[in-house]
């Protein structure tokens, strides 16, 4: 993991929220552990491109929607 990821933007929440998805909804459709989502969510763990994928898939949005550099 980077150094820098903590500047990374993270919209996850918000769109997954927006979408009616729990966490635990999002992470079986990622094949995730729900705490894998939560991690996420609070800027702790950057997630691999195969995942960051899953979820984009599953909320109906691209990855650049979810997370952005500044």
């Amino acid at each position: 993991m980077s150094k820098n990821h903590k500047n990374l933007l993270n919209n996850l929440k918000q769109l997954r929220t927006s979408a009616g998805i729990t966490q635990q909804e999002l992470s079986d459709s990622a094949e995730v552990s729900r705490k894998s989502i939560n991690a996420i969510e609070n800027g702790i763990y950057v997630p691999s491109t195969v995942l960051a994928l899953k979820i984009a898939k599953t909320l109906n949005c691209s990855i650049e929607d979810l997370f952005q550099l500044p």
